[in-house]
């Protein structure tokens, strides 16, 4: 590739990234006493939180309101056109609107306002224009106005729809907030995904149980301590008492150590050479918090112990990965 060519669209797509870069900045100033009002008006709704937007617009308000119904604010997004075909059933006088227009002036988003305004439904506006229609017509208006659009013409909206975004973004973070919405709820809104598989798996969902789990006595020989971590395929064998209580782990690590120091396995018990005290899981522990425990310590498996220290479950980095943790 020609070099100039390239330094020339390396500029260009610089340059874009510049101008969008103002436009987010331009909006810091403008998270003033409109923005909190439209965050009251949000969370004393006692429906849903109704984006609509023709165009470019459109399709970021379809993000805005899919990232507000994922952090804990009911929303939906509704096409400003179909709207007066018959949409405009799906609003009810407990919503709220957030209607998005660059220019203020969308007469499909015009045509729908007075019917929106009978119905008594608050209506947030956010456009490049507080002197637009649409801005005089809501009870607050955001204002996304931005300098230039990145595309050379000044045509495509670019730096536009960024800044409508992030606003979006700024209001839906802010409402988490303030409804207190935590991990926990946001991984119930997403169980099919990997972030929800981190947040709500718990030990007791993935670990081995019963006939699966490795286990000797601390007079057991190793060699027959190393059949059972062989047939078990855990990489470890817990060591119990008599009462089931872990006293100890014996692992592919401590194998090479024992190797190391020419110990006979044929005599050796295995209680001898394990490794005690060791880390264990409960079974009401996130596998994200089992994973980090792991991590922490550089193993590869662990014993699960109930509250009285007894062998429960056990699980490995396998069953981590399986279960998409990892």
């Amino acid at each position: 590739m020609n070099a100039s060519h390239a330094d020339k669209l390396k500029a260009l797509g610089r340059a874009v990234v510049e101008t969008e870069r103002a436009a987010v900045e331009a909006l810091l100033p403008r998270i003033d006493e409109d923005f909190v009002r439209a965050c009251d008006l949000c969370l004393a709704c006692r429906g849903r939180i109704v984006v609509t937007g023709m165009g470019k617009s459109g399709h970021i308000g379809n993000k805005i309101a899919a990232t507000l119904a994922s952090t804990g604010s009911p929303a939906f997004f509704m096409h400003p056109g179909e709207a007066s075909h018959g949409d405009l059933g799906m609003i009810t006088a407990e919503d709220v609107v957030v209607a998005i227009s660059n220019s203020g002036e969308t007469d499909e988003l015009l045509t729908i306002v007075p019917i929106i305004r009978r119905l008594g439904v608050p209506l947030i506006a956010m456009t490049g224009n507080p002197a637009s229609s649409l801005a005089r017509e809501a009870e607050v208006h955001l204002d996304i106005s931005v300098e230039k659009e990145a595309c050379p013409l000044g045509l495509a909206p670019t730096a536009s729809t960024t800044a409508t975004l992030v606003m979006g973004d700024a209001l839906a973070v802010a409402l988490l907030e303030a409804r207190g919405f935590t991990a926990d709820d946001f991984a119930r809104s997403h169980p099919g995904g990997r972030l929800g598989r981190r947040l709500l798996l718990h030990v007791a969902d993935i670990m081995r149980t019963g006939e699966q789990l490795p286990r000797v006595q601390a007079e057991t020989r190793l060699d027959q301590a190393l059949l059972e971590i062989s047939r078990k395929g855990l990489g470890m064998t817990a060591i119990v008492d008599d009462a089931g209580r872990v006293i100890g782990v014996y692992t592919d690590g401590d194998l090479r150590r024992t190797l190391d120091q020419r110990i006979d396995i044929h005599e050796t018990a295995v209680g001898e050479v394990m490794t005690s005290p060791c880390r264990t899981a409960r079974p009401d522990m996130l596998a994200v918090e089992a994973l980090k425990l792991m991590e922490d310590h550089r193993i590869n498996a662990l014993p699960v112990v109930d509250e009285e220290g007894r062998m429960i479950g056990a699980l490995n980095m396998h069953d981590l990965l399986r279960a998409g943790v990892v």
